[in-house]
């Protein structure tokens, strides 16, 4: 997901993206671990978004308590 597109979104938005983010890194995670995961490169990319959100997340909630 690009950053735009996620700045575009309000505060509970991206809490709820985390949210679903990081079900899908822990989906992915138990592929990896019982070897059913063909592209691995999911795994990395998940993360960075998890990263990717958060940090807006962060900015968003810093703007709000000023």
């Amino acid at each position: 997901m690009k950053a735009s597109e996620l700045r575009a979104k309000d505060v509970p938005a991206l809490e709820k993206e985390v949210t679903e983010l990081r079900k899908a890194h822990f989906g992915l995670r138990m592929r990896k671990a019982t070897q059913q995961l063909t592209n691995h490169s999911e795994l990395g990319k998940t993360r960075r978004d998890i990263a990717r959100a958060q940090t807006i997340l962060a900015q968003k909630k810093k703007e709000a308590a000023k």
